[in-house]
């Protein structure tokens, strides 16, 4: 094992065994999680900001009050002023980015009569508040600002407000920066379960939402889940992933950036897998690995994560490496081999997919346009990256007239019948007695 990043075939005896371990999540602590966040996301919706005041003194260290809990506009225009100007046109450039790959995805209101005579249709609206959580404490993610709050603010929404832990420092000035640049209404100083359970419900500072997006940890993560249908949540994300696709054209230097990049998120439980054909690149990626290892500040965390959800996989043929990418679905699906538009149309299930060599998954994670709010843990199966779809609902809309209703009419009746429900039917019956 060369940098600590084993390497397996598929030809191996035990090789399905294997590599399904690779895959699978920790449920560590998941029951401590949920209990935790049950009782805070409870003590808030009974008690509301001295119940948010109280957690976050005591976990986050901050000692708040009601009238200190939102971050001043000012803050907000002085943060962005107090970037370097490489940093502010940075944000500035990524924010249009997202915007204009955003304004795509707009969806309209559409309406037709059909042969009947019915008037149908589908009216699309914005929905009127969502809240944003950005993680905080040692790191700053101003561009999980960036992605969150922008194709919100381009779907509409009236109001979108931000909760994240400020910590005894207060909030990275690039956080509030990007909150000013994205059009966040109002940022305010929580965190935690206790912050996710006060946008679901309310406080008196704090305003109730339509729906609850962004990344945090195990807690914010299972108090999303138990506030769902109180409101609507993105997803629970799980741990960062990508796959690399990789032929004997592929250089072994950018491979191996490209897996050592998604290993560095920290949380350890990261997945990196490169799945090739080619032997020699197999081995040159893993000498790689452990040449750039060393150089790398996090490179501890990043050295955990390859040995436990880590491998380099050598397949027999790129149909097979098809095969089992389509299998874990992954976050990130880099595509580094000779054709890669022509092998990204076999592919249906990923979060988002990576063509060629110059395309790597961190051009997607600021700057390309595209969410990197993307799904994990398999549910590319069945999720989609978040988009401007994400926050408007749809709702139908029937019109009918004597002449439409009277064609259909019988119609209803049957059916109405059939099932049991007869006022269903008289409803329509009454309107042709004379």
């Amino acid at each position: 094992m060369n940098g600590g990043m084993p390497l397996l075939r598929t030809t191996d005896r035990g090789f399905a065994r294997a590599f399904a371990r690779l895959r699978e999540h920790r449920a560590a602590d998941a029951e401590r999680a949920d209990a935790v966040a049950r009782s805070i996301v409870d003590a808030v919706r009974r008690r509301g900001d001295r119940a948010l005041l109280e957690y976050t003194r005591r976990f986050d260290g901050v000692a708040l009050t009601p009238a200190s809990l939102q971050v001043p506009a000012d803050a907000l225009r002085a943060a962005e002023r107090a970037l370097s100007p490489s940093v502010r046109a940075a944000l500035r450039l990524a924010a249009r980015r997202i915007r204009a790959f955003h304004a795509r995805q707009r969806q309209t209101s559409w309406r037709y009569r059909d042969a009947s005579g019915l008037l149908l249709g589908q009216q699309v609206i914005p929905l009127q508040r969502v809240g944003v959580y950005v993680p905080g404490g040692h790191a700053a993610y101003p561009s999980s600002v960036l992605m969150n709050v922008i194709p919100a603010r381009v779907a509409g929404v009236d109001e979108v407000v931000m909760v994240s832990p400020a910590g005894r420092d207060g909030h990275a000035p690039a956080v509030l920066a990007a909150a000013r640049i994205a059009g966040v209404s109002a940022v305010y100083r929580v965190g935690g379960a206790q912050a996710v359970a006060a946008l679901a419900y309310g406080t008196r500072t704090i305003p109730r939402v339509d729906k609850i997006v962004g990344p945090g940890n195990a807690f914010v993560q299972a108090a999303k889940r138990q506030v769902y249908g109180q409101v609507d949540i993105d997803s629970t994300a799980g741990p960062s992933e990508v796959l690399v696709i990789a032929d004997a054209t592929a250089k072994a230097a950018w491979v191996a950036a490209d897996l050592l990049a998604q290993a560095e998120h920290g949380s350890g439980d990261e997945c990196a897998l490169l799945l090739t054909p080619s032997r020699r690149l197999a081995v040159a990626v893993q000498a790689e690995i452990a040449r750039q290892l060393p150089a790398l500040p996090r490179r501890a965390d990043i050295a955990r994560v390859l040995r436990r959800r880590s491998a380099v996989v050598v397949v027999r043929h790129l149909d097979e490496a098809v095969e089992l990418a389509e299998q874990v679905a992954p976050e990130h699906l880099e595509l580094l081999v000779r054709d890669p538009a022509r092998l990204t149309a076999r592919f249906r299930n990923a979060g988002a997919i990576f063509q060629g060599p110059y395309a790597p998954a961190p051009l997607g994670d600021y700057v390309a346009g595209p969410n990197h709010v993307l799904p994990t843990g398999g549910s590319a199966r069945f999720f989609s990256p978040l988009g401007t779809y994400d926050f408007v609902k749809r709702t139908s809309v029937v019109g009918g007239s004597a002449a439409a209703l009277r064609r259909l009419g019988p119609t209803v009746e049957t059916l109405a019948a059939l099932e049991g429900y007869q006022a269903h039917a008289a409803a329509i019956r009454v309107r042709f007695e004379r």
